[in-house]
């Protein structure tokens, strides 16, 4: 797996800060976007819940080399924008998987698991000499790689981060959502402070479902 935060609204804070202060001010956000301390006056209009200023700001990350079982999870978010590799244009001849962790870790289920892509490979190799791509495509398993951009503004993928940074998130889109979060909090510490599963900022709200062990290293 690969992520990259290709681009990002630049002078967010500023931007989000002045639509903030726009909505009590005579003044508009263009007069108020140079105002000292955006993140300062950021940080206290965020942690009064006013969460729709951060809209404003934008992220895009490039996804490379992730299954389509976490794609398939992934686009249920749909307050987003998302461009995926085409299964229809883009050959498949080569075998590219991800193995689970669990299959990884027990060397008699890892080679079964290996076998059944190699057949299923050898399965579309056949096929797709004789039928479209499109077609062929639909003996590929859930473990294919993908490639896939995402766009998502601020607030999005903070609701993001609280479902899939959770342990209780299925572990390879985990994964990806711990990195994507890492690049967030490097650009804007500001705007993604206290971004993470719910259990950082205080009680899980899984209930008799809860991991029992809290992210500890998302607490700012």
């Amino acid at each position: 797996m690969r992520v990259k935060l290709l681009a990002y609204t630049q002078n967010a804070e500023a931007i989000c800060a002045a639509a903030g202060k726009s909505c009590y001010s005579e003044r508009s956000s263009m007069e108020l976007v140079d105002a000292p301390n955006p993140g300062k006056v950021l940080g206290k209009i965020v942690g009064m819940g006013h969460h729709s200023v951060i809209e404003h700001a934008v992220f895009t990350f490039s996804i490379e080399g992730v299954s389509r079982s976490l794609t398939h999870q992934l686009v249920r978010h749909r307050v987003a924008s998302f461009s995926q590799q085409s299964q229809r244009y883009v050959s498949m001849g080569k075998p590219t998987y991800v193995i689970p962790k669990t299959v990884e870790a027990d060397p008699e289920l890892k080679k079964e698991f290996e076998r059944t892509m190699s057949e299923i490979w050898a399965s579309y190799n056949r096929l797709v000499e004789k039928i479209p791509p499109e077609d062929a495509r639909y003996v590929l398993p859930n473990a294919c790689t993908t490639n896939i951009t995402i766009t998502m503004n601020a607030r999005e993928l903070i609701h993001f981060f609280s479902l899939r940074c959770c342990n209780r998130a299925q572990w390879e889109i985990r994964e990806m959502a711990d990195e994507m979060l890492r690049q967030c909090k490097e650009v804007y510490p500001v705007i993604f402070k206290g971004a993470g599963p719910p259990c950082v900022k205080g009680a899980c709200p899984e209930g008799k479902l809860t991991c029992g062990a809290p992210r500890v290293e998302f607490r700012d």
